[in-house]
């Protein structure tokens, strides 16, 4: 074999010979090395010590230390492209100098003149067949814009009197009342790909950085993010929980507007289902005025009266709102009040024409106004979220540059910086006011920290909360103010023109033709006690882009920016909070059954692309006792199995369930590819009745007030041991039938002392006493004489008696329960970073749990089993 070292790449003639692993290792040490003081230097002539001496000695110590430590991580990242933080980096950043910051490219260009590597520019590259395509079209692009700007030139030109003429006035188009909205135009590069959905306002962003459903897989007629494209499971739980905060652009959930006199208005939620406490009692009475909001259950007015969706309900204030009304005049009844209806976009149709029907059924009647498309909306969660809203979100000066009146919502906004839980403020509390364009403060700044001395005035000030009182009209309900304001957004040119006139350091003065941008603000709570709060900001559609951007890049005090999130981020917020998500876990309502029939067929179709060797055979499963073969569809949440029982013949039931889901999928995409206007495109219903009761009503049910035999509540489990359950396991109560398996059960169940410890505590030693360090020498000897004749006792099970709970795995370990004590499915499971072990949501047959009531806490323990496996895990669950 040849003795010349072999070398990737191709070295020049005149390179010198490679010695870069010597010299590589010199430098790591050198990097490596700290430098000390020897300790005689802090010694004076006499051999005492000088403290001084000392402690500049330490001083040194420790700057060299942390100076090593800092040449330590530089030498260690040698390449350019490696100094730049993991969420930045690019996979072809190694070759390519214009994909690293300008601040590293000098560095990274003698690297790759060193290394001799082949570099391309667009300049020297051949174009292939595609990218000749699009280099044509750009041309032409080019030129017919040129001609566009040399007409309108030109036209400006030859426009007899152009400097005097005054703008004229916008004309704004009105909407039809009572018929659905189309989207707008979108522009004529972008219009193909919106041929059968939508894009959110912040799609160009979102392209860029996460995961989108697929073009021909809209999701609910939008192109919505699922998921960032970097790694950001722990991320995301600490800047929901712990540190910084994360932001989801939810422009797709739909708005109505509701507009009619007090009382048809009232009579339309209670047809909806609405409380009726909330309707009549004190206890909605600052959500009738408009300084609330509600979130809740709306229902079918006829039949069944089944559960449609969970909607959030807005009162538009009025003057004449008040508490408590002794005397109504007539005027009052006649004035015309305006709600807004929230509505997650899988229910909006059948809400829509639940909706529209009962508005006719009123006298006087309620309009119905769908504003999708209209109103965008962006959420936010964390303990920065309430900073990073102030730092984007600036009230706008009052008309004529006076100043706002105190206790308004435009003063009080500013003061709330030190709010790190939206939940401390009051429950659904609403600010509304007009904000300028963030553009013109571009790069939002950081917002100054309230003074530790000021807590007690911002504590006061959430107690009080003077938006109760000094709230106005939301300018958001008019119309004209949305239109005029998404009319009046300057360019990014002009605004980049204003900016580049303005001083160093400074930003642009406001203009009396700036937009007045109206926001609603929406502080929610979380159901669990200790969860974070949440901010939710209604803008007019075509603001919500400016104002993402001022968001994205706030710097926070905490560090970092905000972040942004997707589907999935939501779900697993929700999971660690226990709370469920609609629709996925609500299977008992007709948008939570769709989307089981989705993810059933998505998870068929995993199944069959796996070969037959490595996916899972569900006719094989072993569960234990001499039962084998999984229950129902393994990839499914088999509700119909479980209501029905058992099949006659397991073949023929299988295909007959298999066929109709594979038509209820069909039906499902055919239905989102339906034209928006037709009012035929309704949900079908789950089969078999299966309809859900919420949190209030399943509580209530006892065995002497038995629930519908096919009603279904939304649960949250706590696992007790190890275990990860996620979507489609099996739920068991503990055996009813065979009572010495309920009773392995329930012994294993009390080796767990607390549901969140899986681990055995260690063996506990006792010893007396410590003794005193100046204790008497008796005392001492005493001490010693006692431990040589009584040894400490060591508590272990081997000298107890007691036997070690068995293993998972184990032959002692309980069987899985019968089919008969099934009485759910996990809809939703993952672990849960904020308790370090997993949790889950799912839903139970509310007559099963019923049955299984019993004392000393038995009937909240269950059995959950993973689809494909034998092996069950305790749990404990509670309503939610």
């Amino acid at each position: 074999m040849s003795d010349i070292p072999s070398t990737k790449r191709k070295q020049p003639h005149n390179a010198p010979p490679a010695s870069h692993r010597a010299t590589k290792r010199v430098k790591t040490s050198s990097a490596r090395t700290i430098l000390a003081q020897a300790s005689d230097k802090a010694l004076n002539q006499n051999g005492d010590l000088d403290v001084s001496a000392f402690v500049k000695a330490r001083e040194f110590e420790i700057r060299a230390m942390e100076a090593s430590m800092r040449s330590s991580k530089k030498t260690l990242s040698a390449r350019a492209f490696q100094q730049v933080p993991r969420d930045l980096r690019r996979r072809t950043a190694s070759h390519n100098v214009k994909r690293v910051p300008k601040r590293l490219r000098a560095k990274a260009k003698i690297e790759m003149k060193e290394d001799n590597t082949p570099t391309k520019t667009s300049r020297r590259r051949t174009p292939v067949s595609h990218m000749r395509l699009r280099n044509e079209t750009q041309k032409k692009l080019q030129k017919l814009g040129s001609l566009t700007k040399a007409k309108r030139a030109k036209s400006k030109e030859e426009a007899p009197g152009g400097e005097g003429l005054e703008r004229a006035k916008l004309r704004i188009p009105q909407l039809h009342a009572n018929s659905l909205n189309n989207p707008a135009k979108p522009p004529a590069k972008f219009r193909k790909r919106q041929l059968h959905k939508s894009w959110l306002p912040t799609h160009l962003y979102h392209a860029k950085r996460a995961h989108i459903t697929l073009a021909a897989e809209p999701l609910w007629r939008f192109a919505i993010p699922l998921t960032p494209t970097d790694k950001c499971y722990r991320t995301t739980h600490r800047a929901a929980s712990s540190r910084g905060c994360i932001a989801w652009d939810t422009s797709y959930m739909s708005t109505l507007r509701l507009e009619g006199v007090e009382a048809s208005l009232l009579n339309l939620l209670r047809g909806l289902g609405v409380e009726e406490n909330m309707l009549t009692g004190r206890v909605g009475g600052k959500w009738r005025i408009g300084t609330r909001g509600w979130n809740g259950w709306v229902s079918e007015r006829d039949g069944e009266k089944r559960l449609m969706a969970e909607v959030v309900i807005i009162w538009c204030v009025s003057s004449a709102s008040k508490i408590e009304r002794p005397q109504d005049n007539l005027e009052t009844k006649k004035e015309k009040r305006q709600i807004f209806l929230r509505i997650h976009p899988s229910a909006f149709l059948q809400v829509w024409n639940e909706a529209l029907k009962v508005a006719r059924m009123q006298r006087p009647q309620v309009m119905v106004e769908d504003l999708r498309f209209e109103i965008g909306s962006i959420e936010i969660t964390g303990p920065s979220s309430t900073e990073a809203l102030i730092g984007a979100l600036s009230p706008v000066a009052a008309a004529g540059g006076a100043a706002h009146p105190d206790k308004s919502p435009e003063t009080i906004w500013p003061l709330l910086g030190g709010v790190t839980n939206p939940a401390s403020l009051p429950q659904n509390a609403l600010l509304a006011f007009e904000i300028s364009d963030p553009r013109l403060g571009y790069p939002p700044r950081m917002v100054t920290s309230a003074n530790p001395a000021s807590d007690d005035g911002l504590l006061q000030l959430l107690s009080d909360w003077p938006p109760d009182i000094t709230q106005s009209s939301p300018v958001i309900f008019d119309r004209a103010a949305r239109y005029t304001s998404c009319r009046l957004l300057s360019s990014q040119k002009a605004i980049h023109r204003r900016k580049g006139a303005a001083l160093p350091g400074t930003f642009p003065d406001s203009l009396p033709d700036d937009p007045r941008i109206p926001v609603l603000l929406i502080a929610s709570r979380s159901p669990s006690a200790a969860g974070q709060g949440s901010w939710t900001v209604l803008v007019p559609w075509k603001s919500v882009l400016p104002i993402w951007y001022s968001l994205m890049h706030y710097p926070l005090a905490s560090g970092g920016n905000p972040r942004f999130g997707g589907l999935q981020e939501k779900r697993q917020i929700a999971v660690e909070q226990r709370v469920p998500w609609f629709p996925g876990d609500f299977p008992g309502t007709s948008a939570g059954w769709e989307w089981e029939i989705m993810e059933r067929g998505k998870r068929k179709e995993e199944w069959e692309k796996r070969p037959k060797g490595k996916r899972t055979e569900w006719e094989s499963v072993d569960l234990g006792d001499g039962k084998r073969g999984e229950i129902g569809l393994g990839s499914a949440c088999d509700w119909e199995r479980l209501f029905q029982g058992p099949p006659p013949s397991r073949d023929t039931i299988d295909d007959s369930v298999q066929s109709k889901g594979t038509a209820s999928t069909s039906q499902s995409k055919a239905i989102s590819q339906l034209d928006p206007k037709s009012e035929q495109s309704t949900l079908q219903p789950p089969p078999l009745q299966i309809h859900h009761k919420p949190l209030v009503l399943a509580r209530t049910y006892t065995s002497a007030n038995p629930p519908p035999p096919t009603a279904l509540a939304a649960i949250s489990l706590s696992m007790l041991a190890r275990g990860c359950p996620n979507a489609c396991a099996r739920i068991y109560r503990l055996p009813t039938t065979n009572l010495s398996l309920r009773q392995k059960w329930l012994a294993l169940a009390q080796s767990f002392k607390s549901p969140r410890s899986s681990k055995q505590k260690p063996h506990r030693q006792t010893h007396p006493a410590a003794l005193l360090k100046d204790a008497p020498t008796h005392e001492v000897n005493a001490r010693n004489a006692a431990s040589l004749l009584n040894p400490p006792t060591v508590t272990s099970t081997s000298m107890t008696g007691k036997q070690p709970p068995p293993r998972a795995g184990d032959a002692a370990y309980p069987a899985v329960p019968a089919e008969e004590d099934l009485i759910g499915f996990v809809t939703t499971g993952n672990f849960n970073l904020g308790e370090g072990s997993a949790s889950a949501v799912g839903c139970v047959a509310l007559a099963r749990v019923v049955q299984d009531e019993g004392g000393k806490g038995e009937g909240k323990l269950c059995v959950v089993r993973e689809a494909g496996q034998g092996l069950g895990r305790l749990a404990r669950w509670e309503f939610v």
